[in-house]
């Protein structure tokens, strides 16, 4: 029997007993039950009670939920309510409930929804349970729920039946490992949320919202969805970035603002990488980029403390310490994982010339060419390295575009525990404020942990007539094919042109932040309902 056919006979079945529980004196479908209780209430207070205290006091109790286990033994059975990821036992008597009560009972389905009425007692094994006198039908199940002891296994499945993947794979109570806690997973996305906001509230910041259509996709190196508006037939962009608008905001003298929004970018679907996903992000003005590493550090700290009690998170098997964190610029952080195979590090000043880059780019090539017996990855650094050295060598991108190629590649995957990586080539930088000393680097950094970044942030550009030149520059790298470069946005050249006061700005990822504070492996894990290729039928399925 095909799973279609198999769900087809089941909700057959379920329909033929709304039926016969109808004919019981019960509504099909109630719209509503009164509780004195929840089950996590009942837990708080209760689970420490002794059978002696519950029996003394004899405390009646309303309880709605989901039922999660049926078990029946002649004229009594036990049941478990699940609501809230709370799970509690309720203990069914022919006697207590009487016989349309218990003929009630018996045409229950794991995965209905019922309100039972009763008091509080402990069975001889000790568990806190609800002794039922009352059964109130409110929801059938009208599809069989997975297997209880496996939950909602199919990772895929998982993501496209989150609804399901909530209520299955949730393991208080029951001592199941809490990494598949789903729901514990979008609690503390919540807690992260409330606890960013709690934190910029608090200094004087105001949250605001800007466009999430706009006319010209800025703030940002992505590729943009692109729609269109009928009425005033208007092409429109889905933002990959608030940034240019938030800054708008400071120009008018919104000194501290915030914004947690979503952001579209067409790109690839990863572990890492989701479509549509949730940022942070906020300005502040009268600040530069080491006010926001300080600030950076305290707010990351803070979070985790609300999220989880402690400044230590175990991500991919690794105890990650929130609390001790390492500055590097970014060529510090290329000479310091340089590996030996390539032979000597490079110096900082061969890292600040083309010229001497390239030479030793070039020794490097030749190094690892005439190691014998390499391994794998050195295979797998080389293949990425040797383009890098030949688009230095050929002069297809520049000093900038080469540097931050050789920190992804050499350095990015060492960055677990807490690191700050700044001083960016200002080629990779078009908004950022250049550094008074080094014109080719500008004030940037962003943040690691985990081995991914979670955020990135500047001093911001605030000379209107170098903004517009970053722009054309921008402009060009589009002509060469660049589909993530800059558009020129003229408005916002022109709202700098007002007086935008020395700015620092930073955008962090919560979708990313949330998995190093839960241990989650994917971005998948951490979105409600990510993104996925559409469902491919089985031959089966498509023969129906």
């Amino acid at each position: 029997m095909s799973e279609s056919e198999f769900e087809r006979k089941v909700f057959t079945e379920r329909k033929k007993k709304i039926e016969q529980i109808v004919a019981l004196g019960q509504r099909a479908y109630p719209n509503s039950f009164a509780t004195t209780h929840t089950l996590a209430a009942i837990r708080s207070r209760y689970d420490n009670a002794t059978a002696e205290d519950l029996e003394t006091a004899r405390t009646s109790v309303a309880v709605s939920g989901r039922l999660m286990a049926i078990r029946q033994q002649g004229k009594a059975g036990f049941a478990q309510l699940q609501q809230g990821g709370v799970k509690l036992q309720i203990y069914v008597r022919k006697d207590a409930v009487g016989d349309q009560g218990f003929e009630l009972y018996k045409l229950l389905d794991i995965g209905d929804h019922i309100g039972v009425s009763g008091y509080l007692f402990r069975t001889r094994t000790g568990e806190l349970t609800v002794h039922v006198e009352t059964i109130t039908f409110l929801s059938k199940a009208m599809l069989a729920l997975p297997e209880k002891y496996h939950g909602l296994a199919d990772v895929e499945l998982r993501y496209r039946q989150r609804y399901v993947d909530l209520f299955m794979n949730t393991a208080l109570n029951e001592g199941t490992p809490a990494e598949i806690n789903v729901r514990d997973v979008f609690v503390k996305r919540a807690k992260v949320l409330a606890a960013m906001r709690h934190y910029f509230d608090q200094r004087g910041y105001i949250e605001v919202e800007t466009p999430m259509m706009q006319p010209v996709a800025g703030g940002a190196a992505a590729k943009p969805f692109t729609t269109h508006h009928n009425a005033l037939d208007l092409d429109l962009f889905l933002r990959i970035a608030p940034e240019l608008y938030l800054k708008r905001l400071v120009v008018g003298g919104l000194d501290r603002v915030y914004e947690i929004n979503r952001n579209f970018r067409n790109e690839g679907i990863s572990t890492q990488h989701n479509p549509e996903f949730t940022m942070l992000e906020f300005y502040q003005a009268y600040a530069n980029y080491h006010d926001l590493m300080d600030l950076t550090e305290e707010l990351i700290k803070f979070v985790a403390m609300e999220v989880n009690g402690k400044l230590t998170t175990n991500f991919n098997d690794v105890e990650i310490d929130l609390g001790k964190w390492e500055r590097l610029s970014m060529r510090d952080a290329i000479i310091k994982w340089w590996p030996d195979y390539f032979g000597a590090s490079p110096t900082m000043e061969e890292l600040s010339d083309e010229q001497k880059l390239a030479t030793r780019l070039a020794d490097a090539h030749e190094i690892a060419r005439s190691q014998p017996n390499k391994s794998q990855e050195q295979l797998n650094t080389f293949g990425i390295f040797v383009p890098i050295e030949m688009d230095l060598r050929d002069r297809r991108k520049s000093l900038g575009h080469i540097i931050a190629e050789l920190f992804e590649l050499l350095a990015e995957e060492h960055l677990i525990q807490p690191t700050i990586i700044y001083d960016f080539p200002l080629a990779v930088s078009p908004l950022s404020k250049q550094k008074p000393d080094e014109p080719d680097w500008v004030e940037r950094f962003e943040f690691y942990i985990g081995g991914f970044e979670l955020g990135n942030a500047f001093s911001e550009l605030n000379d209107p007539e170098e903004q517009r030149k970053r722009f054309e520059m921008q402009l060009a790298e589009r002509e060469r094919g660049d589909e993530e470069a800059h558009q020129m946005d003229e408005d916002y050249v022109r709202a700098l042109s007002y007086g935008l006061p020395p700015t620092a700005g930073e955008g962090i990822g919560i979708d990313r932040l949330t998995m190093v504070l839960t241990g989650a492996k994917s971005i998948r894990d951490v979105i409600l309902f990510p993104l996925l290729r559409p469902h491919k039928k089985t031959e089966a399925e498509s023969a129906e």
